[in-house]
């Protein structure tokens, strides 16, 4: 049986969560309207050219009609919560959104030659205005509109005959088509996909090729989102990426008081002090948000179970994808994504690690589940904000993981040791409205200037959150990655980074830099018998 789009299996239900859900959004409405009350930075600019009256006596009388307005909404919410909490135990967690295409089967022959992959990972901050306000940035769905916008433009774009070698042509006419194999919990019906240029795969370079560019890599294959949390701005996101995505994972997490599968591990990792969080309320999804060219086959949710503070409103954890890229002589050919967001504390170093060790376990399961016998498994891809960074001192307990022996680092060459290309992704929120870096275009400017993109990059920490001034050698905080590995099969397949980019197409719209990474994959000389 395929994977059904709602995350309920009967209508009923799904029609009775919309109903409660729209007579609880009016308290979360205004909840929202009165937090956004804040001011950005660039909006209190705005404020002081246009107005001569001070900006409290301008949100005061607002204020208090959105209070008025959530008082007067809360008992039709406390009413309605029971409802909600129980329809949570019926509810999958994650929604899927699949655009059928008709396609005629063919085979993807191996050995051959190498194809290339293209990912995209970000932190896109579409939080409800109202939280945004505290990253300095508001307008959500404005935003959300832009970032939509952003990844069509790079979807649907036509490349230049004279950017044709520089970037590739992506749109060369070959086909990878799939057989029909009925899913587990998380596959759907093959789709045809047209597929990146043929390139002979070069031995992977020391010093791989940097991007820093204004837009987004043209035609990804993948885009692995974190903190798509508005209802809203995921919507905006669905329609317009709905005719170049054909599947998108979204709506992911758990709501209200969670039994999560992490509950086993707490012995195992000795988090015996982290069961009372499993009962905090989870009023958030996880954020994460996930679209793909490619037909899933697989799709497995986990909740960390310690998350603190405000992270454990939100159900943070694992996504787990898998992907069918064609098929070879009859085996399958499949790629791994795991799309996760960390513990975002400053003073959460081993709740990060504990959550690392669990999302390795998760991604061994998940792959011992869903394997078939002869897959070739072309890639498997680790990305997310995983909130901490290659250089801080406050990072040491991160900076050793597990994770980083068994997954590849483009951008590192050890602890400590970042490749002379690395950039920070963490931009200075109060600064995010400058001129230096307000576009696309002048961002990139500055991030190439080796002095001036130091102002505008968040710089190292301490543990308790302080400036690290015995790291200032780095170039900013890289808090969001792409990690790759291999994998041994009937073919075996040699992954190789041709390009790997920092974007900067979400001036203003987040305060996190975009990642891509372009992969091109190839049989090694001798396929294993």
């Amino acid at each position: 049986m395929g994977l059904q789009e709602s995350p309920f299996s009967s209508c009923f239900l799904a029609s009775v969560y919309i109903v409660i859900k729209k007579i609880m959004n009016f308290s979360f409405w205004s909840l929202n309207k009165l937090l956004a009350l804040k001011q950005t930075t660039a909006e209190k600019q705005e404020y002081q050219r246009q107005r001569c009256l001070p900006y409290a006596l301008w949100a005061l009388p607002k204020g208090l009609l959105f209070l008025l307005l959530l008082l007067a909404s809360l008992p039709s919410t406390v009413l309605c919560l029971p409802v909600w909490l129980l329809l949570q135990i019926a509810r999958r967690p994650f929604a899927y959104q699949h655009v059928f295409r008709k396609t005629s089967p063919e085979e993807w022959m191996l050995p051959g030659k190498a194809k290339d992959f293209r990912f995209v990972s970000s932190n896109v901050c579409l939080m409800p205005d109202g939280l945004a306000k505290f990253n300095n940035l508001g307008q959500t769905q404005k935003r959300a509109k832009q970032i939509a916008q952003g990844f069509v433009q790079a979807v649907s774009h036509i490349v230049p005959p004279h950017d044709a070698n520089s970037r590739g042509n992506f749109f060369n006419g070959f086909d990878i088509s799939y057989e029909k194999h009925e899913a587990t919990e998380s596959s759907s019906c093959m789709i045809d996909i047209d597929m990146a240029n043929e390139m002979p795969l070069d031995e992977e370079k020391d010093t791989l090729p940097r991007e820093i560019t204004a837009s987004f890599p043209t035609n990804a294959d993948f885009l692995c989102l974190q903190e798509v949390f508005d209802e809203k701005a995921a919507a905006c996101l669905l329609k317009s990426l709905g005719p170049y995505y054909e599947h998108i994972i979204y709506d992911v997490g758990f709501y209200g008081f969670i039994c999560c599968s992490a509950l086993k591990w707490l012995s195992c990792l000795n988090l015996c002090s982290y069961s009372k969080q499993l009962n905090c309320l989870k009023l958030f999804n996880s954020g994460l948000f996930l679209a793909s060219r490619y037909p899933v086959m697989a799709v497995k949710y986990h909740c960390y179970p310690n998350g603190r503070n405000l992270d454990a409103l939100s159900a943070k954890g694992l996504l787990c994808v898998q992907v069918q890229l064609g098929v070879s002589q009859g085996q399958r050919i499949v790629g791994y994504i795991y799309c996760t967001h960390l513990d975002a504390n400053t003073d959460g170093g081993q709740i990060r690690c504990d959550q690392l060790k669990q999302a390795l376990h998760w991604t061994e399961q998940f792959q011992e589940t869903n394997a078939q016998r002869g897959d070739i498994v072309a890639f498997d891809i680790f990305c997310g904000d995983l909130n901490f960074d290659n250089c801080s001192s406050g990072d040491k307990l991160e900076q050793v993981h597990e994770i980083f022996n068994l997954y590849t680092d483009p951008c590192r060459i050890g602890p400590q040791q970042e490749k002379p290309w690395a950039l920070g992704t963490m931009l200075k929120s109060l600064k995010i409205y400058d001129e230096a870096v307000a576009t696309p275009e002048n961002m990139k400017r500055t991030l190439e200037d080796e002095k001036e993109r130091k102002k505008y990059l968040e710089g190292p920490v301490l543990a308790n959150g302080q400036p690290d001034l015995s790291a200032m050698w780095c170039e900013g905080r890289r808090l969001d990655y792409i990690l790759y590995r291999e994998h041994h099969g009937p073919v075996e397949l040699k992954a190789a980074v041709k390009k790997f980019s920092f974007i900067t197409k979400l001036a203003t719209c987040s305060d996190h830099l975009p990642l891509g990474i372009q992969l091109s994959v190839a049989p090694k000389t001798h396929p294993i018998v």
